[in-house]
């Protein structure tokens, strides 16, 4: 069940499938992300209400539906403002572009369930000005196209999902990444911030996060290792996904198409870039192998 967590003199977070922040001015307070979906929102505007707290703006983290799909339900209960960052504010008032930039394409039917594309929600970009005192944001950009953590002046950081806790790890071994070389830079600069506690959207609280940027990096080479092997001999992208579902042990189904295929061409192209991977043509088949130098 839901609660308010308090975790400092104005700092709260409510846990759940996706853990959200909460700080508080007075009688009003400020979300950091709102939950997959209209019923989530119902959960925590509950707790906010039986806690006599106002939501006066929600502040995301990023794009996602499972951090922006309860914007919509609590704009339209509380008139609240909705902040993102960058481009990340045009997906959540036009969530279509999720699916077509996951998908490369016009997205059939599945393509576009809830888990992917919340509903549509007027969403300004975010911008120092539009917090309130206490309450800063850092980039960390990778996991979507911008993503931002959230500090506040109680030394709590809340990092949406630049981290993987070390079970998830291990369990979804190649992790969504939309920008492999941006989310190592973000790990190397989160490894740096000072906090007393931190907030990843989708594990519990930890006290030091270094140790999970360090685990979150390894795991980022090791998957970088396996690509290159598994591109050894020249490989197509399909036969590629197909690879790493087998690898992981991963069960296809079409959000997993979706979401294993563009982080396997994120991959792929921080590998180019890298010079360990490299694109040939086989008559009318892009190719992709590893490079002889590498």
């Amino acid at each position: 069940m839901s609660s308010l967590n308090r975790l400092g003199e104005n700092t709260y977070y409510i846990d759940g499938v996706t853990n959200i922040g909460v700080y508080r001015r007075g009688e009003n307070c400020f979300l950091i992300d709102a939950g997959l979906n209209s019923s989530a929102a119902e959960t925590i505007l509950g707790i906010l209400q039986e806690n006599g707290l106002k939501l006066e703006k929600v502040f995301l983290t990023h794009s996602h539906a499972d951090h922006s799909g309860g914007c919509a339900y609590l704009k339209e209960r509380t008139g609240c403002g909705i902040f993102a960052p960058g481009v990340c504010a045009q997906l959540v008032r036009y969530p279509f572009l999720i699916p077509t930039t996951l998908y490369g394409g016009y997205p059939n039917i599945k393509m576009r369930s809830p888990f992917i594309m919340p509903a549509a929600c007027e969403c300004a970009e975010i911008s120092e000005s539009d917090l309130p005192e206490g309450l800063g944001f850092t980039h960390i950009d990778g996991h979507d196209f911008e993503q931002i953590a959230f500090r506040t002046d109680d030394g709590v950081w809340f990092i949406g999902d630049a981290v993987s806790d070390k079970t998830t790890l291990g369990r979804y071994k190649i992790s969504f990444l939309h920008n492999i070389k941006a989310h190592l830079n973000s790990l190397e600069l989160l490894k740096t911030v000072d906090g007393k506690i931190f907030i990843p959207s989708h594990s519990a609280p930890v006290n030091e996060i270094k140790t999970l940027c360090e685990e979150n990096i390894a795991n980022v080479r090791e998957v970088s290792q396996i690509i290159k092997r598994l591109c050894e001999d020249g490989i197509t992208i399909d036969e590629l996904i197909e690879r790493l579902l087998d690898e992981f042990d991963i069960r296809l189904y079409i959000m997993q198409y979706e979401l294993v295929g563009e982080t396997a061409r994120s991959y792929l192209s921080y590998l180019a870039e890298q010079k360990e991977i490299e694109y040939v043509f086989d008559k009318n088949k892009l190719m992709w192998k590893t490079a002889k130098s590498s």
